[in-house]
Order: C-alpha cells, then sequence, then structure tokens
C-alpha cells in the first residue's frame, strides 16, 4: 500500500526548508517535528557544508578505482547477484532499481529497467557513483553507513533537495564479526514508496549474510579437511580408518607401503575387515567398537612386503554427537622408531671417534688401522686387551665409521648381570614371563638395537647356558622372547670385548668353541699401556687439558714425568685418566709435583726381575720397553721441552735454564747431548 504524500509530505518538506534555508545554529533540534534519525543525518549533513540546493551529479570512480573496488569485493558481488536478482522481480516494471555498495557507499551492481537507468529521478544510480551522506546528503545508503541500521528515506527526508523525488530503503550487510560489508538498496519514485519495502530489503541482506557465513564455514571446512588429509598421507605412523563393524574404510600411504598394498587395492575389495591385518589383536578392535575402550602402544607382528615386522598398535573409537560409535581410527607405528628414540635420549648412541684415540705407538696405530677396516665390513668384532685399555673407545669408533652410525649403540656388560637376568637383558620377555616381571614385558637388547651395533663387552663372562642362545641368535638373526614362541626378526651387527684369553677358556670349557669361532671374525687386540710407553705423556697431557676446567696451564716436574713414565699402569689408560683427574683436583697451584701423585707412583721403583718377565715385558721389544726404552722416552720428552723453551724465549738460554731449573752450563751440555743448537 502506497503512503499518502498529503500532509505529512507537505510538513516534512516544511520542516526542511525550515531547517536548511531559516535555521540558525542556536535553534533547538527539539522544535523540530522529524524523526530522530533524519535529524541527526541533516545535522551530520549540515557540519560536512553539504548544498541541499546543489543539482550536480554524484563524485564518481574513475574506471581504474572501480575495477579495483570491484576486484575486492568480487565475493560479496557473487554472493548478494542472486538476491538482488530476486528483489529486482518483485521490483521489476515499476520504475525501482536494486544496488549495491562497498563500504564508502560506492555503487558496484546494479539492477533496473533500462529506462529506470535514463529517468531523472534515479539517474544518480550508476556504478561508481557515491552515496554517502557527505557526497549525496541524507539518504538510505549514505545514513545505514553511519548508523549501521536499515533505513527508509523518503521524500523531503532526503537533505538534499534532488532527491526529493525518490523512496530509499538500506540495509547493512555484515560479516560474522559485525564489521561492515556493504550495502543493499532498493531506491524509486518517492510517490511508490511502500511499508514493506525495507522489510523485502532487510530479508533479501539477512539472506546475503547468512550465505556470506555459509561459504565462509564451507572454507574453514575445505581448509580444515586439507590440513587433515594432507596430515593424513604424510605423517609418519600408519593409519587405518575403519566403520562401526571394523570394516576398513581408508588407509595412509604408510600402511600401503607396510603392507606392499596397489594405491587402489582397498578400493577395488570394499568390506576388507581391520581383523585380516591385525590378526589375534582384533579383539581389541571389538572392544573400541563396542565398548569405546580405546587402546595404547599394543605390540602386534604383521606380516609385511618384507617379512614379519614389529609394530606398536594404537586405537582410538570415534563417536557422533550422542555418543555413538560410528568407527575407529588406528595407528601403526615401527616399534623400531620408538627404540630408536628412547635410545637417543636414553644415551644410547656412540659419540667416539677414531680421532679420540690418543696415541702414536706401532701398537696403538695397527689396532686403529685394523679396527677402520673392520668397521666398513659387516662381520662380527672380538675386541681383546686388559681392563682399561679402551675396548670401548674401540667399539664406538667402529659403529661410527660404519654404515650403522645412525642407529643406537648399546653396551652390555655381561659380567655385571647377574647369571639369572642376562637371557631377559639381551632377549626380552612376555609378561608374566617370570616372577617378578614387568607388565606388558620389555623388550631385549637386542631388539632395542636394531639397525644399530650391540656392543657385548666382558663376553668371556657369559653363562654357558646363555652362550648357546647368543649363538642361535646370531646364526638365525631372530629373538624368542622369554615366555614367548613368537619370533621376531632382529637387524644388530655385534661387537664382543674380553680381558680373557677366550681359546684358553674353551680349552677350560667355560667358553663354547663354536661360538667362539662365531665372534672371532675379526679380532682386533689393543695394547696395554706398558707397551705403548711414547703414547703415556700425550695421554697425560691430553687428559690434563681435558678434565682442567679452569684452564690453570699446569707445570709438571721433570720428577712427575719421570714416575710416569717408569710406572707399569696395571689399570691402563683408564688409571692413567684417574691419576690425572686426582692431579687436578688436588693441586692447590701450577705446579705439580711428586705429592700430587698417587703414593704408589711416586715411590715406584722399576725392579730388575720385573722387566725380566717375558709376560709383560716381550724379549723382542725389550730395547723399546725396558730400561733403555724408557729412558729414550724421558730423553725425547726432555728435548722436546728445551726446543719449546727455546723457542717461546727466542732463544735465550739464561731464560731457558732459569725456566727448567738448571744452570746454563747444564742446558748447554744437555743441548750438545740432543745436538740443539741455538
Amino acid at each position: 500500500m502506497a503512503v499518502n504524500a498529503g500532509n505529512i509530505l507537505d510538513a516534512t518538506l516544511a520542516e526542511w526548508r525550515k531547517f536548511t534555508e531559516n535555521r540558525k545554529s542556536s535553534d533547538n533540534i527539539q522544535s523540530f517535528s522529524i524523526r530522530p534519525i533524519i535529524m541527526e543525518s541533516w545535522e551530520r549533513c549540515r557540519q560536512a557544508r553539504v548544498n541541499a540546493h546543489s543539482d550536480s551529479i554524484h563524485h564518481q570512480l574513475d574506471n581504474a578505482s572501480l575495477q579495483v573496488v570491484l576486484k575486492q569485493n568480487q565475493g560479496l558481488i557473487t554472493i548478494a547477484k542472486p538476491f538482488m536478482d530476486n528483489l529486482y522481480q518483485i521490483v521489476s516494471g515499476s520504475g525501482f532499481v536494486v544496488a549495491l555498495t562497498d563500504i564508502r557507499g560506492y555503487i558496484m551492481e546494479i539492477l533496473g529497467d533500462s529506462d529506470t537507468l535514463l529517468n531523472p529521478i534515479t539517474v544518480s544510480f550508476f556504478q561508481g557513483a557515491n552515496w554517502s551522506e557527505e557526497e549525496a546528503g541524507t539518504n538510505a545508503i549514505g545514513t545505514t553507513l553511519v548508523t549501521r541500521n536499515p533505513i527508509q528515506v523518503s521524500g523531503s527526508e532526503h537533505y538534499c533537495r534532488k532527491h526529493h523525488c525518490l523512496t530509499c530503503s538500506a540495509a547493512p550487510i555484515l560479516d560474522d564479526k559485525g564489521n561492515l560489508l556493504g550495502i543493499l538498496d532498493v531506491s524509486g519514485k518517492s510517490t511508490a514508496a511502500h511499508l514493506h519495502t525495507l522489510g523485502m530489503v532487510v530479508a533479501a541482506a539477512e539472506a546475503i549474510m547468512a550465505q556470506l557465513s555459509i561459504r565462509k564455514k564451507n572454507y574453514e571446512l575445505r581448509v580444515i579437511n586439507n590440513r587433515l588429509t594432507n596430515i593424513f598421507n604424510t605423517m609418519s605412523d600408519g593409519v587405518i580408518m575403519v566403520d562401526n563393524n571394523g570394516v576398513i574404510s581408508e588407509i595412509n600411504p604408510v600402511v600401503k607401503k607396510i603392507l606392499g598394498l596397489g594405491l587402489n587395492k582397498f578400493e577395488a575389495e570394499p568390506g576388507v575387515q581391520v581383523a585380516n591385518i591385525l590378526g589375534a589383536k582384533h579383539t581389541l578392535i571389538k572392544k573400541m567398537l563396542i565398548f569405546k575402550e580405546s587402546f595404547a602402544d599394543v605390540e602386534i607382528m604383521l606380516e609385511t612386503s618384507s617379512g614379519l615386522s614389529h609394530y606398536l598398535a594404537s586405537g582410538e573409537p570415534v563417536t557422533d554427537e550422542r555418543g555413538v560409535v560410528t568407527g575407529g581410527v588406528i595407528m601403526l607405528r615401527p616399534i623400531k622408531q620408538i627404540q630408536n628414540l628412547v635410545n637417543r635420549f636414553s644415551g644410547h648412541y656412540g659419540t667416539l671417534q677414531f680421532s679420540d684415540i690418543i696415541g702414536e705407538s706401532k701398537a696403538i696405530l695397527e689396532a686403529i688401522r685394523i679396527a677402520s677396516l673392520a668397521a666398513t665390513s659387516i662381520s662380527s668384532v672380538l675386541l681383546q686387551g686388559e681392563s682399561g685399555t679402551g675396548k670401548e673407545i674401540f667399539a664406538q669408533a667402529i659403529h661410527n665409521r660404519s654404515n650403522r652410525s645412525g642407529g643406537p649403540f648399546i653396551a652390555v656388560n655381561c659380567g655385571a648381570i647377574p647369571r639369572e637376568l642376562i637371557g631377559s637383558e639381551l632377549f626380552g620377555y612376555e609378561e608374566g614371563a617370570f616372577t617378578g616381571a614387568k607388565r606388558g614385558g620389555k623388550p631385549g637388547k637386542f631388539e632395542l638395537a636394531w639397525g644399530g651395533t650391540l656392543f657385548l663387552d666382558e663376553i668371556g663372562d657369559m653363562p654357558l647356558e646363555q652362550q648357546v642362545a647368543l649363538l642361535r641368535v646370531l646364526q638365525e638373526r631372530k629373538v624368542n622372547r622369554i615366555g614367548s614362541d613368537k619370533v621376531i626378526p632382529v637387524d644388530v651387527r655385534v661387537i664382543c670385548a674380553t680381558n680373557k684369553n677366550l681359546l684358553k677358556e674353551v680349552e677350560k670349557g667355560t667358553f663354547r668353541k663354536d661360538l667362539y669361532y662365531r665372534l672371532n671374525v675379526i679380532s682386533i687386540t689393543i695394547p696395554p699401556l706398558r707397551e705403548r710407553l711414547e703414547d703415556i705423556v700425550p695421554l697425560f697431557n691430553y687428559f690434563l687439558e681435558k678434565i682442567d676446567k679452569n684452564y690453570r696451564n699446569f707445570l709438571v716436574s721433570r720428577e712427575v714425568i719421570d714416575r710416569i713414565v717408569r710406572y707399569d699402569w696395571p689399570g691402563n689408560v683408564r688409571e692413567l685418566q684417574n691419576v690425572v683427574e686426582r692431579i687436578v683436583s688436588l693441586t692447590e697451584d701450577r705446579s705439580v709435583t711428586l705429592r700430587n701423585l698417587p703414593k704408589e707412583i711416586a715411590d715406584y721403583q722399576l725392579a730388575t726381575d720385573k722387566e725380566k718377565d717375558t709376560n709383560l715385558k716381550p724379549q723382542k721389544d725389550k730395547a723399546f720397553y725396558g730400561r733403555e726404552g724408557r729412558r729414550f722416552v724421558l730423553e725425547e720428552y726432555e728435548r722436546q721441552e728445551i726446543l719449546e723453551l727455546l723457542s717461546n724465549h727466542r732463544g735465550n738460554v739464561s731464560l731457558t735454564a732459569r725456566t727448567m731449573g738448571i744452570s746454563r752450563n747444564t742446558l748447554y751440555r744437555k743441548m750438545k747431548q740432543y745436538s740443539i743448537y741455538s
């Protein structure tokens, strides 16, 4: 029903004239009988110096600027266009136009009859025209931009006289956070104003906002779905998705690789039960799907494309909004990945290299040469040597130069484990295998060392009954946990070490002959420290520098060097390291004297009969390892000391002698003895 223009329009026009022509700044706004929202807009227009009597066309965007606006608002235009079409169908032929503006009031899209767009009444409605209050005065579009509320402005409610012929109904288009996106407007002749027009515009604007919200939600869902799909396809764990009947609905590429399946295996064979893959563990799946019981890190054996493999399985039920189980997700993780992670954080890795073996003696260099060659092979290695000679350093160095350097390095001292526990330590056990067995069982060191090296120290102390099991594992490359009939493949290189003569142990019947020959493929003998005298001083200096955290630059007396070279070092390198640690801890200043040495070393005298002991000093090496050999080492050390001091003092003999604590004549005599010329 059209509004009767009659007295209402005449009254409004009279108020407009009063406001625009006669009103002074001191006039009371409340004296006007105009809607407050219109009156407030008129006041804004007056403050903005809008010319109420101007007949000029609105400011419009140039084509380049218009294209920028259209591009920036393409999403809104695309969604709003169908709703604008629906509105236009209602007002078609009535002289009305349907317009969509941006947040500044510029028209982006407009629909109307061809004659309407050229009609003097609606001629200001075109793409790029600006309908803000600052440009067009009070109008539905401009006032909605300010108030963010729907409004209908008719006839002389418009601030500019040229728009008194119009009736405009506009509503804001907001996003889900209340931010303004644009304005939807329907405008036409003021004589055709209808109370329901604004309601149609508001309904259309709300429909546009609902569609924007739906599209945003759909976009967010697509983003989330793409992320989940990428995670599903790229995660390192295998993932199996099943429905509420335990039927596989989807698997990721990792599972396909594990099982050796083609990319379309399950699509070609729908209805495959997950029990066909998990075997006996399918009871866990039933509990998950029926009772909503999740499970975590359950060990399973899978028949894969590369044979029987060991995995950890975890499962989680999937429920709907009512809590009803609709399916489940099962994760498969190779147990060796978990073991490698545990080994890394528990210190089960090798850090030492061949460069960490200090020494230049022929004996140690030969041991290093053989060990370096052994590192490139896959054969078992037997390290033989007295306690403290550094067998584990050699084992780690071999591991770190091998193609297994990225795997774990696990050391087991066979002599330190009670004989009744060594089997479970090496091979693992199942839950309930014996009294005190951990719940869930425990993997053995062979399993934990998968892909790396297992170092069995003091192998000569292994109980005879466990030697049989060890031999079987080395031959078959498989282990059986105690209390289990399952066979677990292992990929481990074994390096053994002993301070015993294993061949003599074989003769005594305490070590299996077949195991001895299985281990003794590459044998490396690490010499004791007493057989590598020229390495004692370098080792002493190395440990002194390494252990001294305060960088005191110790001055070591000749007597100390004499004693450490003369001493037999029954504890070998380990004993020497301990002695240096004692020196660092107990030396009050920088000077290391005999009082800083343990009494047994400070008072040590090399007995003649001990030198003749062929077990300690082979006769063929007497020239090097006997009294003459020791004297040679001392003289060489003294010669190097004199050369270094002369260099530091730029050839000054007096300063050098004073530093050494000897007279100039004594120094000259020693220089002549060592063929040193200043």
